[in-house]
């Protein structure tokens, strides 16, 4: 081996490998209820060679291996359960087949919804099964390709027993330094597990890797709530009606979990599952029963502590999943876009339905659309420029099911038009095109699902008044639709009918699009918006259009952004 210094990861002469610094060993490790950040804390080496360290590496990495049971009715991965049964491209997960209920019920997978039951075929590839089913040690393990088809599991001895494999992209990353413990590593995906390394680095280069940690759970993101933009019927929370152009932090709890606002009007949730409005509440879109038309603070929706992150604002009302899987909607019933069969209008929540199985929904100007765990699209209220993707016009105060596909895994909604992305990652969208926000290089309305090119890259979805924001699994953001006021944020003001990248940056984490104005987040935590300002709704201390990303402020520690309805005239964060 040649004997030199590092630089770089090249060796020049004078190197000796040996005075490296050892391995630090890791102690703990703590997200903080940041969600998106971890903390890694560890014990330094002390230096065999006499060199200073300079810096310490920390790295979190996706989670490749894991054990699969079953509890509760849903799939446990590692110990957390899952609505949905979601596998990641490179993982590998081992099936626990030793309890005894899996002797009569042995677990495989197919191509096909049934398995092999109806003239179906298995699916083997990177699949090996160990044992008995219902004996110590029984397993069906996979290592999932890059690129699987669309997948099922199945019971090998019963039909119509079973349900869809979820698939997403492979293992991602995050590295952050620091010169001393702990290192905090940024932008973890909510919901992955990790695990985590730490490198020290001294004058001779890099030490050993630490052993691997145990995983980490990116949690929910919690923290302050800021608030800027229009705010006539104190939709801001700062209990009066004044437009601030640049980020208000709404009273001084750090317990804010998500938002999301509609004309005038907001819903938060807090760490503790309790759901919050303010703003407008003239008929009821608050969700607070009280007949008061306007509340310029926070106040609580009921006194439930079941709500979920899923939840969504139109123009006058809003939608939430709970903890339990039930949908509840309140507010204006016009069009039917409560989904209660009517057009009533309701001032506290009340459930859609019997069905306990929704996991995702986005609500648009005046119709909802909405995610089961079995991977099936469901829309309802006005659908007059095929927003409803039901292949006509026509309006449904109930959900009716988009199809018989059940690969759908995001969704959201614009003003008058949808957009979702499936299990392999494709994009597809329906609804108003007449600024050629369906990507699809013309203006023309669709009234069912067309797909916007041939990617299968597709992360994250925005819809906003006339356009679509999208991101890539490689970070870079996208943009499609309306643009004559910057909104897409290419640095024209032209529209266009097919995506443009915004900018050359792939660090970006989060979108979000609201009335001709967006906001984006990045990887490392720095908060940015662009598009129309008037009202200042654009937090940058003006009133100035942008038609490219500005950073808002100077900050870092932004950690979350509002989910807006495609009207909604201000902007919210979380830090």
């Amino acid at each position: 081996m040649p004997i030199g210094d590092r630089i770089g990861g090249f060796i020049r002469p004078g190197f000796n490998p040996l005075l490296a610094p050892g391995a630090p060993t890791i102690g703990t490790l703590s997200n903080g209820g940041l969600g998106t950040n971890v903390s890694i804390a560890f014990t330094a080496p002390s230096d065999v060679g006499g060199g200073a360290i300079t810096s310490y590496e920390a790295v979190a990495t996706e989670r490749t291996t894991f054990v699969v049971t079953v509890g509760g009715g849903k799939f446990v991965i590692d110990g957390v359960s899952q609505d949905t049964l979601t596998l990641q491209e490179g993982g590998t997960y081992t099936f626990d087949q030793s309890a005894g209920t899996n002797s009569t019920h042995p677990l495989r997978l197919s191509t096909t919804s049934d398995g092999t039951h109806g003239g179906g075929s298995e699916y083997t590839t990177g699949v090996t099964t160990n044992g008995t089913p219902g004996s110590a040690g029984a397993y069906t393990r996979i290592v999932v390709a890059s690129g699987a088809p669309t997948l099922y599991y199945y019971c090998s001895s019963h039909s119509g027993m079973g349900g869809t494999v979820n698939t997403t992209t492979g293992a991602t990353s995050f590295t952050a330094t620091g010169t001393s413990s702990p290192v905090t590593v940024t932008g973890l995906i909510e919901g992955q597990s990790y695990t985590t390394t730490v490198t020290a680095i001294n004058d001779y280069g890099p030490s050993g890797i630490s052993g691997t940690s145990n995983s980490v759970q990116a949690e929910d993101v919690v923290g302050e709530l800021w608030g800027w933009g229009y705010n006539a019927e104190g939709q801001l929370g700062q209990g009066n009606t004044t437009a601030y152009s640049s980020p208000v932090q709404v009273g001084s709890l750090t317990t804010w979990l998500h938002m999301t606002g509609g004309y005038q009007f907001q819903i938060s949730i807090k760490g503790d599952k309790t759901l919050w409005g303010t703003g407008l509440n003239d008929v009821g879109q608050l969700g607070v029963n009280t007949g008061t038309p306007q509340y310029s603070s926070p106040v609580q929706v009921g006194t439930l502590t079941d709500w979920t992150t899923e939840i969504g604002a139109g123009r006058d009302w809003a939608s939430a999943i709970k903890t339990d899987g039930t949908l509840w909607a309140w507010g204006s019933g016009s069009y039917g876009r409560l989904g209660l069969g009517n057009t009533t209008n309701y001032s506290s929540p009340k459930q859609v339905g019997a069905l306990a199985t929704w996991s995702k929904l986005s609500c648009g100007e005046n119709f909802t659309a909405a995610i089961k765990t079995d991977g099936t699209l469901w829309t309802w209220g006005y659908g007059g420029k095929g927003q409803l993707g039901q292949g006509n016009t026509t309006s449904y105060s109930s959900p009716v099911q988009v199809g018989a596909l059940t690969t759908w895994s995001t969704i959201a909604c614009g003003w008058e038009f949808a957009a979702a992305i499936k299990t392999d990652g494709t994009l597809w969208a329906f609804g108003n095109n007449g600024d050629g926000q369906l990507g699809q290089g013309n203006t023309t309305n669709y009234s069912s699902p067309v797909q916007i090119g041939a990617l299968t890259t597709w992360s994250k979805i925005s819809g906003g008044n006339k356009n679509l924001a999208m991101i890539k699994t490689d970070g870079s953001l996208w943009g499609v639709g309306y643009n004559e006021e910057g909104s897409i944020g290419d640095g024209t003001s032209v529209s266009k009918s097919s995506p443009v990248q915004v900018g050359a940056l792939t660090t970006w984490s989060k979108i979000s699009r609201g009335a001709n104005t967006s906001f984006g987040l990045s990887t490392g935590g720095t908060l940015w918006s662009w598009g129309r300002n008037s009202q200042g709704r654009l937090g940058l201390n003006n009133t100035t259009y942008y038609s490219s990303p500005k950073q808002i402020g100077s900050l870092t520690t932004w950690k979350n952004i509002q989910n807006p309805m495609a009207t909604a005239i201000s902007g919210a964060a979380i830090k």
